[in-house]
């Protein structure tokens, strides 16, 4: 684990993720500028600086990746509804988000679908946690690939967010463990945000 730091690339990206998402969360009026615009230039970060995998047949990614992505759906639903039915504060957090950051206009939709989802998980997952699986076994590159990932999140004001992320963090980087496949993830990236935002948004 101690080699990691010496990993400039590693710790390059990490820096520059940092960076491009403390600029993304500034300003919410120009939010989904800065946010797409960062993530085309983590991707392209990515694969300069690492070969994606993926490693799982067509079918694979279509049925694993629909399924995980409704199951992680169904797994923030109850917890959502768990939060409303306690009445808990944190309903108020959620309903905050959504306003601030949920998709309004077509293109928000599109470059999410296209440029977001893909580049979160091609960053995250194909370049944090697979550089930091060089470096040490999987559990623990899933965990702290994770909490990397949540991490850039806090920079949005929100801790209900960072730790939506952390959660599905989790989820995704097991998967993509497991079944060592960018496009896979992507899939179950957006069957998740497709619920969130579109199909059955918790609002």
């Amino acid at each position: 684990m101690k080699n990691i730091a010496s990993d400039i690339r590693f710790m390059g990206g990490l820096f520059i993720a940092h960076l491009l998402m403390y600029f993304t969360f500034q300003d919410k009026s120009i939010f989904w500028y800065i946010f797409s615009a960062s993530l085309l230039f983590l991707i392209s970060y990515s694969i300069i600086m690492e070969e994606l995998e993926d490693k799982a047949s067509f079918g694979t990614i279509i049925t694993y990746g629909a399924f995980s992505g409704g199951f992680l759906y169904v797994f923030f639903w109850l917890g959502y509804s768990l939060i409303d039915l306690l009445n808990l504060p944190f309903l108020n957090q959620v309903n905050t988000l959504y306003g601030h950051f949920s998709p309004s206009l077509l293109w928000h939709y599109i470059v999410l679908i296209l440029i977001i989802i893909p580049g979160e998980e091609i960053f995250w997952r194909g370049f944090v946690q697979k550089r930091l699986m060089k470096h040490t076994n999987i559990a623990l590159s899933i965990v702290f690939s994770t909490v990397l990932y949540a991490s850039v999140h806090f920079y949005s004001g929100y801790w209900m967010l960072a730790f939506a992320a952390l959660i599905a963090g989790l989820f995704w980087g097991w998967l993509y463990a497991w079944k060592r496949s960018i496009p896979l993830v992507i899939v179950s990236h957006l069957i998740f945000d497709l619920f969130m935002f579109v199909i059955l948004p918790f609002k």
